[in-house]
């Protein structure tokens, strides 16, 4: 499910609508409109807590755009750039009406319906706001609660790993699933601090010299995704088999448009090469 939400929710990042919108409102360059963003929910958080919620970027490229983009736009502007941005550019490729995204919308409110939010501030951050009218919008909204739940269970599962933002990347380029090069460089690490994360996780016997994984760090990788999988299940066994297959088989095509359209990030759930953005 998290292949075929994903994308939705990542239009409102990627898409040139939105990274306009974001200009508009006078944020500056795309991490700021990115940071902002995806913490506008919560309100005009401090730095911190961006980095406690998001956990995987160096805290300097947070802190480039946190919290200075407050005084340049204030939660509630960003939301509604967001959200009208983000409507714009999912409609250039998936459909605006009728009766499957009617459906779609059904399916995935049920399952948003069934989540529970301790210990999961994006997530009941962005459930918190009100439902928008239309139908692609507010598809748009779910997936994104589906989604920054899933990522708040995986924060938890890192920390119970008692791996950190840096060393779950360091960990996952050791699994070959994603390279140093494309990985790095996204979320703002320098060499020294990645060269630094290597070492600490060779003394604890989870990398190689050859920077991947040990027996003992694929084991905890392997722990780290199951964890999050078995913290993302609730919602899906609430509504059961037949109804998540019938969402993932609505939601599969609009997200492959979408991967086709280039509205992912380097890292996606189609594994498609989609290039970083610049580091503006």
């Amino acid at each position: 499910m998290w292949r075929v939400f994903e994308p939705v929710h990542a239009a409102t990042y990627f898409a040139p609508e939105t990274a306009e919108a974001y200009r508009r409102c006078g944020l500056k360059g795309f991490w700021m409109g990115y940071f902002a963003a995806r913490a506008a929910p919560m309100g005009a958080v401090s730095a911190a807590v961006v980095e406690a919620t998001f956990y995987n970027f160096a805290p300097r490229r947070v802190r480039r755009a946190i919290p200075d983009a407050w005084s340049f736009a204030v939660p509630g502007a960003v939301l509604d750039a967001r959200q009208q941005a983000t409507t714009a550019a999912l409609a250039r490729v998936m459909p605006s009406d009728g009766e499957q995204l009617e459906r779609a919308v059904e399916l995935a409110a049920g399952a948003a319906r069934a989540l529970e939010f301790p210990g999961r501030p994006l997530a009941a951050a962005n459930a918190a706001l009100e439902l928008p009218a239309h139908p692609l919008t507010a598809l748009w909204q779910l997936c994104t609660v589906l989604r920054e739940h899933r990522g708040d269970g995986q924060v938890a599962a890192l920390v119970d790993a008692e791996l950190d933002g840096l060393e779950a990347h360091v960990t996952l380029v050791g699994t070959g699933a994603v390279p140093r090069a494309i990985l790095q460089p996204a979320r703002g690490w320098s060499d020294e601090e990645w060269e630094e994360a290597e070492e600490r996780l060779r003394r604890r016997g989870l990398l190689a010299d050859d920077g991947t994984l040990t027996t003992e760090g694929a084991e905890r990788r392997r722990g780290v995704e199951a964890a999050t999988d078995r913290l993302a299940r609730p919602p899906w066994d609430a509504v059961g088999a037949a109804r998540t297959q019938e969402l993932h088989d609505l939601l599969e095509p609009w997200s492959m448009a979408l991967a086709a359209a280039g509205m992912l990030p380097v890292v996606n759930p189609m594994a498609l090469p989609v290039r970083a953005p610049a580091d503006g």
